[in-house]
C-alpha cells in the first residue's frame, strides 16, 4: 500500500483545486518560505484525523480554508482526499483504492467521507489506526519538529512507537472499553438508584395489586353466590308468578264464558219481561172493549126494554081499545115487573133505574098512548125490536169473545209469571257464578301481584348489589334449596361487608403496579446486563492491555536494538536505549460525586494501565561527551537523536509512509547527506514525502514538486520527476 494522491480545493493557501501524484520511493516537495509547501503536510495530517487547530498551524478550524488575497475572493468551503493504493489490501476493506476526504464549512459543519459514502471522523481514525496510521505518532513530522521524539513527554513517546507498531488500534479499543466501562458502572449506579427510588412505590403498589386480587377474589365469589342466589330466588318466584298463569287464563275463559251465558239468560229474561207489558195492555185494551160492547148493549137492551113497553100498550090498545086507568097502574106493575127482570137478568142497574126513570117520566105518555094510537105502530115496534136484539146477540158474541181472550191472557200473564221467576232465577244464578269466578280469579291475581312484588323487591335487590338482572337466570346457576339459600345469603352479607372494608381499589395503580413492575424487572435486568457488560469490558481491558503489554515489550527489545545501531551510525559511537518508566497512574479530569462513581471503574483501569502506560525515557550517553540531561543537548543533536529513534522504529515496523517537513534543516551537511542516504536505503521498504531546502535530499528524491505563489497569492504547484 502506498499514498497514490493528494487532492486539495480550497485548503488553507490552495485556491484552486490542485492534485499531487506520490510515486513509490521519494517525493521531495520545496519552494520558497511562504510559498505553502508547509501546507500540503498539514492537509496530510488533516486528513489522517488531526482535529487540534494549532497543531494544523492555525488559530482556528476556519482558518483552515482559503482567506482570499487581493487577487482572489476567500472561499467558503475547504475540502482535501487522500488517495490510497490498496490493491495490497493494506486497509481492511475489499476495495484497491481507498479515498479518504474531509470537507469544513466557514459556519464549522464538517463532513467525512471513505470511498464517496460519508463516515464520522471515528471511523476515519478506526481504518488509519488499523493500518499503523495516525497523527499521535512519528508518520508525520511537522516544521520545526526533527526532534519531536527529544522533546516528547514519555508517554507521548510511548504513543509514537505504539502507532508505528500498529498498537494504536488496540490502545482505541481499549480506550473505548474504559470509556464504555466508566459508562457502565455511572449508569449501574443511575440503575440501582432508580431502583430504589421504585422499591418503595412498587411495595405500596403490590399492596394495592394484593388487595384488588384479594377484592377480584371476592368479587368472583361473590358473583357466583349472587348467581346461584338470585338465579333459584328468581326461578323459584317466576315459578310461581308464572304457575298462575294457567289458572288466571282458565279462569278468564271461565268468566268470557260465562258472562255469555248471563248476557243470554238476561235477553231471555227481557224478552219475558218484554211480553208482560204488551200481555197487559191488550189485557187493558180487550177489558175496555168489553166495557165498550156492555155500554152498547146496555143501551140497546134499554130501547129493547122500552120498545118492548110500547109493544105491549100497542098490542093492548089494539085489543081492548081503551085502557082505565086501573088498568094503566096495572100496565105500569107490569113494567116495573118487567124492569125487575131485567135488572135480575144481570143488565146494569144503572140501565134498569133509567129505565124506570124514563118509565116515570113518561107516564102521561104512557097514559096518552092510549089516546094516539095509529095504525102500523105494532109493526114499527117489532121491527125495531128484532134489530136491537140482533144487537144484543152480536154484543153478546162479542162479549163472549173478548171474556176468551181475557181468560186466555190471564192464563199467559199466569204461565208469564213463572216463566219470569224462571228466568231470573237463572240469571242469578249465572250472575253467582260469574262473581264466584271473579272472586277466584281475583285471588289468583291478587297472588300473582304477591310474587310480582317479591320479584320487585329481588329486582332492587340485584340492582343494589350492582348486578345486570338478565345476568341471573337458573340456566347458570345452581338451584338452591330453602336452607342452601339461607346460608348462601349469609356468605354474600359477609362477602360484601369484607368488600365494604376493603374499600376501593384504583385500577389505575394495578396498571401502575404492572407498569412498575415491568419497569423494576426492567432495571434489574438492566443491573445484570451492566454487571455483565462490565465484566466484559474487564475482560476486554485486560486482553487488551495484555496484547499491547506483551507486544509493545517484544517490539520495544528490537527497537532499541535498532535504535542503538543508528545511533552509533549518527554520532561514532555512543549507545542510546528507551527504558519504560513505571508511574503511578490516576485518573484526570474527575472530581466529586462522577469521580465517585467512577471509582471501581477507575481501579480496574488503573490496574490494568499500570504495565501499559509506563512512558519511555531516552538513556543514552555521546561518545566523548557526558549527558546527564537531553536539555544539554544542542539542536542538531536533538534532530539526529529523533532521526536515529526514528529509523529505528521504521526498522522494526515500517509504516506505509513518511512525511517530513523540513526535519533535515538543523542538520550540518554531512548528516544531511547522511540523512539523504538513510531515506534513500529506506525507500524500497517505504514511501516517503519530504518538505526540504536540502539539495542532498532532493538528489535523493524520485519526484520534485516545487510549490510558489501565484501573481493572484494562491499557491501553486509544478512537479519534476528525476531519473
Amino acid at each position: 500500500m502506498f499514498l497514490k494522491r493528494l487532492e486539495l480545493n480550497g485548503f488553507k493557501s490552495f485556491a484552486g483545486k490542485t492534485v499531487l501524484d506520490f510515486p513509490k520511493g521519494v517525493t521531495a516537495i520545496v519552494g520558497p518560505n511562504g510559498s505553502g509547501k508547509s501546507n500540503v503536510i498539514d492537509a496530510i495530517r488533516w486528513l489522517l484525523g488531526e482535529r487540534d487547530a494549532k497543531s494544523l498551524r492555525g488559530g482556528k478550524i476556519e482558518d483552515l480554508i482559503f482567506a482570499g488575497t487581493d487577487g482572489k475572493a476567500k472561499l467558503g468551503v475547504a475540502a482535501a482526499a487522500l488517495i490510497f493504493d490498496n490493491s495490497s489490501k493494506f486497509f481492511p476493506v475489499d476495495f484497491n483504492e481507498v479515498e479518504i476526504k474531509r470537507q469544513i464549512a466557514r459556519d464549522g459543519e464538517s463532513s467525512y467521507f471513505i470511498n464517496k459514502s460519508e463516515v464520522r471522523l471515528k471511523d476515519i481514525i478506526e481504518l488509519l489506526s488499523k493500518s499503523r496510521l495516525g497523527t499521535k505518532g512519528v508518520i508525520v513530522v511537522g516544521q520545526g519538529n526533527s526532534d519531536i521524539f527529544i522533546k516528547a513527554n514519555p508517554v507521548e513517546r510511548r504513543e509514537m512507537v505504539e502507532e508505528i507498531l500498529g498498537l494504536r488500534e488496540f490502545r482505541i479499543k481499549k480506550e473505548e472499553a474504559e470509556r464504555k466501562l466508566r459508562n457502565t458502572f455511572i449508569n449501574t449506579d443511575k440503575v440501582k438508584a432508580l431502583i430504589e427510588e421504585v422499591l418503595p412505590h412498587l411495595r405500596f403498589l403490590k399492596k394495592q395489586t394484593a388487595k384488588w386480587e384479594r377484592r377480584s377474589e371476592v368479587e368472583e365469589q361473590l358473583e357466583i353466590l349472587e348467581k346461584n342466589f338470585f338465579g333459584s330466588k328468581r326461578a323459584e318466584i317466576e315459578k310461581n308468578f308464572f304457575g298462575l298463569d294457567p289458572k288466571e287464563s282458565e279462569l278468564s275463559k271461565k268468566e268470557g264464558l260465562t258472562r255469555r251465558e248471563l248476557r243470554e239468560k238476561e235477553e231471555e229474561l227481557k224478552k219475558v219481561e218484554d211480553l208482560e207489558p204488551e200481555s197487559r195492555a191488550l189485557l187493558v185494551k180487550i177489558r175496555a172493549r168489553r166495557e165498550e160492547v156492555l155500554r152498547k148493549k146496555n143501551v140497546a137492551e134499554k130501547e129493547l126494554g122500552g120498545l118492548e113497553v110500547r109493544l105491549l100498550m100497542a098490542e093492548k090498545e089494539e085489543e081492548k081499545g081503551q085502557v082505565d086507568s086501573g088498568k094503566a097502574v096495572s100496565f105500569l106493575e107490569e113494567v116495573f115487573k118487567k124492569a125487575k127482570e131485567v135488572v135480575e137478568s144481570g143488565f146494569n142497574v144503572d140501565l134498569a133505574v133509567a129505565l124506570v126513570r124514563k118509565i116515570a117520566e113518561g107516564g102521561e105518555k104512557i097514559f096518552s098512548f092510549s089516546e094516539k094510537r095509529e095504525a102500523g105502530v105494532v109493526e114499527e115496534i117489532r121491527a125495531k125490536q128484532k134489530k136491537n136484539y140482533e144487537e144484543v146477540d152480536i154484543f153478546d158474541r162479542e162479549i163472549k169473545e173478548i171474556n176468551a181472550k181475557e181468560a186466555g191472557l190471564e192464563r199467559n200473564l199466569e204461565k208469564f209469571t213463572d216463566n219470569f221467576k224462571k228466568a231470573f232465577t237463572e240469571v242469578e244464578k249465572v250472575k253467582e257464578e260469574v262473581n264466584r269466578i271473579l272472586a277466584e280469579k281475583n285471588k289468583v291475581v291478587l297472588e300473582k301481584e304477591r310474587w310480582n312484588f317479591k320479584l320487585q323487591e329481588l329486582k332492587a335487590q340485584v340492582e343494589q348489589a350492582g348486578r345486570s338482572w338478565n345476568t341471573f337466570s337458573l340456566k347458570d346457576a345452581e338451584f338452591l334449596r330453602e336452607e342452601e339459600l339461607i346460608e348462601t345469603e349469609k356468605k354474600i352479607f359477609k362477602l360484601r361487608g369484607e368488600l365494604f372494608a376493603m374499600g376501593e381499589v384504583d385500577q389505575a395503580l394495578v396498571k401502575e403496579a404492572k407498569e412498575t413492575e415491568d419497569r423494576h424487572n426492567f432495571l434489574v435486568t438492566q443491573i445484570a446486563d451492566l454487571l455483565k457488560a462490565s465484566e466484559d469490558l474487564k475482560e476486554m481491558i485486560r486482553n487488551l492491555a495484555e496484547k499491547i503489554h506483551e507486544e509493545f515489550n517484544e517490539a520495544l527489545v528490537l527497537i532499541n536494538k535498532e535504535f542503538d545501531k543508528f545511533f552509533k551510525m549518527m554520532f561514532k559511537g555512543g549507545h542510546a536505549k528507551l527504558l519504560l518508566r513505571k508511574e503511578e497512574v490516576v485518573a484526570e479530569g474527575e472530581e466529586g460525586e462522577e469521580r465517585k462513581e467512577n471509582e471501581e471503574a477507575e481501579k480496574v483501569i488503573i490496574k490494568e494501565a499500570r504495565d501499559i502506560e509506563a512512558g519511555l525515557e531516552i538513556n543514552l550517553s555521546l561518545p566523548k561527551k557526558k549527558v546527564t540531561n537531553l536539555e544539554v543537548l544542542s539542536g542538531g543533536e536533538r534532530s539526529l537523536v529523533s532521526l536515529a529513534a526514528l529509523f529505528g522504529l521504521i526498522s522494526v515496523s515500517p509504516p506505509p509512509f513518511l512525511v517530513l517537513d523540513e526535519v533535515d534543516a538543523p542538520l550540518d551537511e554531512k548528516n544531511a547527506l547522511r540523512f539523504a542516504e538513510m531515506i534513500k536505503d529506506f525507500s524500497e521498504k517505504l514511501q516517503f514525502i519530504v518538505v526540504t531546502h536540502n539539495r542532498a535530499t532532493m538528489e535523493a528524491a524520485d519526484v520534485l514538486y516545487g510549490v510558489t505563489l501565484g501573481e493572484d497569492g494562491a499557491s501553486k504547484v509544478v512537479s519534476l520527476k528525476l531519473s
